[in-house]
């Protein structure tokens, strides 16, 4: 009982602020309705630090979520492979129907997580925006991408998608006010402090282990500020194994997450805080799931539900990426009907969801109680194995 009553108070404090946006509200009074660009398209553009799939995914969200608003004629998109965006880029320029928008052909960028790249592209991109101004909006999906157009440069209209914290990253001045009249950037300041205590809260450990790159953007994605502050609230330790992240070789990335899975287990942690980062993917979640099982250690999955039924023990997050694709299809229909980017609410968090796997439960040990099982959305009773690339 004592669970269960932990448990609500953080779900109600979870579903204020999902309605908190609604507090926080436009500045302004502006339509979504389908609009041409003065007799024009508008055209848009993207920007990505490198392939990753909760890109591909939120921005698929968005492009469905304009089909739905009449931007876009609906269509059934193709199914897309991997984590790229650029084949879903080539088809939506060639293939999208819309007297409104146009998905440039040439407008799609990636850094493809190479360092020296992301300097040159984010140059060229920059250049683009202020000189030839033939975009009328870019979406920059995850932190670097944010990063590099959250500035004074150009004043092309921005929405930032995927990224783990921007304010954190400095990509906005805050959740109110992203600082820049062209950039608008969602924000959920809060949502991992609520992960990691629902988790608590379930297994109350005393050793959380974690993994993520040791560099200032990896520290973002796993939101470790965000696992210190409950840690120190709830008087839990922390035990860190680096990885590597940022990477051109996916596979560098993966193997150094099984790396530090294996060596988070001989440490004896007693659960897993699995974070956002490259090496955590389709590819590679079958034997971390398997690695963090044969340790019987629990595990939360950062990015969400979608990752639990391929075999991780637990999370709370959206069930897919429906809501951020209309939030973020709102936010551009509001910007080409009048909006500033810095006039539109940047505050929004999905519906809550927990989602649990009983068959990692069982390999595991883990008994879960009928408090938990009682406010659970979704249930796997097995391990799925991803589709492969």
């Amino acid at each position: 009982m004592k669970v269960l009553i932990k448990l609500l108070a953080v779900f109600v404090m979870f579903i204020f602020l999902a309605n908190g946006s609604a507090l926080a509200a436009d500045k302004g009074t502006f339509s979504t309705a389908p609009k041409m660009n003065d007799g024009k398209k508008w055209r848009i553009g993207f920007y990505e630090g490198g392939p990753y799939v909760d890109y591909q995914k939120n921005f698929l969200a968005t492009v469905n979520a304009l089909m739905e608003l009449g931007w876009i004629e609906k269509a059934e998109i193709p199914p897309q492979k991997g984590e790229q965006t650029k084949e879903l880029w080539n088809w939506l320029a060639a293939n999208a129907k819309s007297k409104y928008i146009e998905f440039v052909k040439d407008a799609h960028y990636s850094a493809n997580w190479d360092k020296e790249l992301r300097k040159k592209m984010a140059d060229e991109v920059i250049s683009r925006l202020s000189q030839k101004k033939d975009i009328d909006l870019i979406f920059a999906s995850g932190t670097w991408a944010g990063k590099d157009l959250a500035n004074d440069k150009h004043k092309t209209p921005t929405i930032v998608i995927s990224t783990s914290d921007p304010l954190k990253a400095g990509i906005i001045k805050s959740v109110e006010d992203s600082g820049f009249d062209h950039v608008h950037a969602y924000a959920d300041p809060l949502r991992y402090e609520r992960q990691v205590q629902i988790f608590h809260n379930v297994i109350g450990f005393q050793k959380l282990g974690i993994a993520y790159e040791n560099t200032d953007t990896g520290k973002i994605y796993a939101a470790t500020e965000n696992v210190e502050s409950v840690a120190k609230e709830r008087n839990f330790e922390i035990i860190s194994c680096y990885t590597k992240g940022d990477v051109p070789d996916v596979k560098d990335a993966e193997e150094s997450v099984k790396k530090c899975f294996h060596e988070l287990g001989k440490k004896k942690v007693d659960a897993f805080y699995v974070t956002v980062q490259r090496g955590v993917n389709k590819e590679s979640i079958s034997e971390l799931v398997k690695i963090a099982n044969s340790y019987k250690i629990p595990t939360f999955s950062q990015a969400g539900s979608k990752e639990i039924k391929y075999g991780f023990l637990m999370s709370l997050s959206k069930a897919d990426s429906k809501p951020n694709g209309t939030f973020h299809a709102k936010t551009l229909a509001k910007i080409f009907n009048g909006a500033k980017p810095r006039q539109l609410d940047q505050a929004f968090a999905p519906p809550p969801k927990i989602a649990i796997n009983l068959k990692t439960a069982e390999i595991i040990g883990y008994n879960p109680s009928m408090d938990v099982l009682g406010i659970t959305d979704e249930v796997y009773e097995e391990i799925e194995k991803p589709a492969q690339k």
